[in-house]
């Protein structure tokens, strides 16, 4: 309760920024009228694509690893698909998607998750409480039969501790009551490295370093495995809703909290930014840096990690995939793949001026800083802040004009 009274601050009162809605620079989550053209949806595979007329197989999980892209289905099949971009005049980014193999598994049971170890040309494959090992390229089996029984769900460590580059390190909530098991798994061996107990069910897992952050049936902790010291963070209910855990940088979380909050956490169990406000019912989230990106029952909705406003909302009927792969942002249905292309971000702040947001222009400007070259962005900055000043002097904001003028010298 301490921890969630410290992220929300004040709120009630109108002046925290939990109720930032109530001012007039906030849009709700049905509103059109967002501020800036973050992303455009493009359609990847299509039904005809993956299924023909099988009406039904549904698509379960994705992963995409470079061009490679894999789907698993319903019916015990991986797809792989190399998946190319194009750009066409006029910014129309589209995508040629061909089709690579079509594998059936031995069990004819839905594929849960698939994850990519590209550096050991490997495929996890969850199905059927197993985590199978197949070659990314032909989808065959590890001929020593590898695999990790009693999954129930599983994460990769993408900050991993072992320091041996020729495997990676898997977390896995167990079939076991109140389990999670950490593996080492090489080209053509697993090895389990720990077994740790939690005092409730864990339904989701993220992992970094030696901290686990978990969701057990009734509120999310981080766990250090290595040292067994944990740190309860906020309550929530597994019964209600799904719960969300995604690691999103060195040491950072991101979490469904209640209220419908997005919530950030670091592995000290504290929150350095303020939360994102979804809707009650999210069921996926994404991270493409500056924003965070959310999927519920009806909607798309882009919100910034520089200042949680709400910049777009994009309709998208029967989601229920929402997934970020090394800056790819890819959202799916039970018939197709999507993903969301983001905008430049210097167009998107050339938007943003030409409608006199001069100052969410300058925010998304400073923090654009890390994706782009220093001397570039000098040299881009500059230019923002001259146009910038001159908005506020045909606005009459003349010692604003001055300020920013002054900051070009």
């Amino acid at each position: 309760r301490r921890w969630l009274a410290t992220v929300l601050g004040p709120g009630a009162d109108g002046t925290g920024w939990p109720c930032r809605e109530k001012g007039a620079g906030r849009t709700n989550h049905l509103g059109s009228a967002m501020s800036v053209k973050a992303f455009k949806l493009v359609p990847a595979v299509e039904r005809e694509m993956l299924m023909g007329d099988k009406a039904r197989i549904n698509i379960e999980c994705i992963e995409c690893c470079g061009k490679n892209l894999y789907i698993g289905t319903n019916d015990g099949s991986i797809y792989h698909f190399l998946l190319e971009e194009k750009n066409s005049p006029a910014e129309k980014t589209s995508f040629t998607v061909t089709k690579q193999l079509h594998k059936y598994l031995s069990v004819r049971k839905a594929v849960g998750e698939l994850k990519a170890a590209s550096a050991l040309n490997r495929l996890l494959v969850l199905c059927d409480t197993t985590i199978m090992l197949v070659n990314m390229m032909n989808l065959e089996p590890i001929p020593t039969g590898a695999r990790i029984k009693g999954a129930v769900t599983f994460t990769l460590n993408e900050n991993p501790v072992s320091g041996d580059p020729f495997c990676v390190e898997v977390c896995i909530v167990s079939v076991k009551r109140r389990t999670i098991q950490l593996f080492l798994v090489y080209e053509d061996k697993v090895q389990i490295v720990k077994e740790v107990f939690t005092q409730e069910q864990p339904c989701a897992v993220a992992v970094d370093g030696h901290y686990l952050c978990l969701a057990l049936t009734t509120q999310y902790i981080i766990l250090n495995y290595n040292t067994g010291a944990s740190q309860d963070l906020f309550p929530y209910s597994s019964e209600e809703r799904r719960p969300i855990v995604k690691r999103i940088g060195r040491q950072e979380f991101l979490l469904a909290g209640p209220g419908g909050l997005g919530m950030f956490a670091t592995v000290d169990g504290i929150s350095q930014r303020a939360p994102v406000r979804w809707s009650e019912n999210v069921i996926g989230a994404a991270l493409c840096f500056p924003y965070v990106v959310a999927l519920d029952e009806e909607f798309i909705t882009v919100h910034s990690m520089l200042d949680q406003q709400q910049k777009q909302t994009l309709a998208f009927k029967d989601g229920h995939i929402l997934q970020d792969f090394e800056g790819k942002v890819i959202v799916a249905t039970t018939k197709g793949v999507y993903i969301l292309v983001p905008l430049p971000l210097e167009r998107q702040i050339q938007d943003l001026l030409a409608s006199h947001r001069v100052e969410e222009a300058l925010v998304l400007a400073r923090g654009a800083r890390r994706n782009i070259p220093k001397e570039k962005f000098q040299v881009m900055y500059k230019r923002i802040l001259q146009q910038a000043g001159f908005i506020q002097f045909a606005q009459l904001q003349f010692l604003e004009a001055k300020e920013l003028f002054s900051l070009t010298l």
